[in-house]
């Protein structure tokens, strides 16, 4: 479902900030595939899915998404492919909207717009399902503006609108990074659920050592823009933090930095 092929990208080449990025990463995801991806500051991480997205051109390799060749799209003609959940729970949905109007413009992405009513009843109905089994009451507030929410209930229902049409591939940027504990791990859980039922190719970066041990079948570990580790299967469900930071230390020659997020 994805391709990653010997890409490239470093920023402001020739100058005294020069930063290589991404350094001859390649990366295959099949379809369903649910792949948590770790690594330090500056490891590449966010860069990898930001190339994946077109927020920028790599300087060499080739990005395809179900068989085609999306390098030298922009962004706006990649989204199609996509859906994409960011860090910031304000980011992913329009606050002066209303719930019901936020689902349905994300369930009409992609078609031709008709002056008609904001939302049918048919639509209205649908939302209220999928609200439903989000369990956070939200089916009982769909009129309500989604800037009265709470992060973790934005972030849930961005959750849903970037996943309603389902993408081809969806991209977490650390999306509970910016959540309390207990809010971040309901927002996990809807994260497993919707991934699971709909059986979305899956692509979330992480901090958390824990959370990327703990969910999704696949765990690849970035450092210096590429892939030092990739473990799935049986190997990744009986995996510890101690065994990921042991197994960074032996292949990186570094130790991995131990900050309270990456620990928690």
């Amino acid at each position: 479902m994805l391709e990653i092929i010997n890409i490239h990208k470093t920023f402001d080449p020739g100058t005294i900030n020069e930063k290589k990025a991404l350094d001859g990463l390649s990366l295959t995801l099949h379809e369903g595939d649910f792949v948590t991806v770790i690594g330090g500051n500056g490891a590449g991480k966010s860069t990898m899915l930001n190339a994946v997205a077109g927020v920028w051109p790599v300087d060499e390799g080739s990005i395809l998404i179900d068989g085609v060749d999306v390098t030298g799209l922009p962004e706006y003609k990649r989204a199609k492919y996509l859906g994409r959940v960011f860090q910031d729970p304000m980011t992913g949905t329009a606050a002066t909207m209303q719930i019901e109007e936020n689902l349905a413009m994300a369930n009409r992405r992609g078609l031709r717009r008709f002056l008609r009513w904001g939302v049918t009843a048919k639509e209205r109905a649908k939302y209220l399902s999928l609200l439903k089994e989000l369990n956070l009451g939200l089916e009982d507030r769909m009129t309500v503006k989604a800037g009265l929410l709470s992060g973790g209930q934005r972030q849930a229902l961005t959750l849903l609108m970037a996943t309603l049409q389902k993408p081809k591939l969806l991209l977490l940027d650390e999306h509970t990074a910016a959540l309390d504990p207990k809010t971040a791990a309901k927002v996990l859980e809807i994260t497993d659920k919707i991934v699971s039922e709909n059986h979305l190719t899956t692509m979330m970066v992480t901090h958390n050592m824990k959370d990327a041990i703990t969910h999704g079948n696949r765990l690849i570990m970035m450092h210096e823009g590429r892939i030092i580790l990739d473990i799935s299967g049986e190997e990744k469900k009986s995996l510890h933090v101690k065994d990921l930071l042991q197994k960074f230390e032996e292949i990186s020659g570094e130790e991995f930095a131990t900050d309270k997020n990456i620990l928690n």
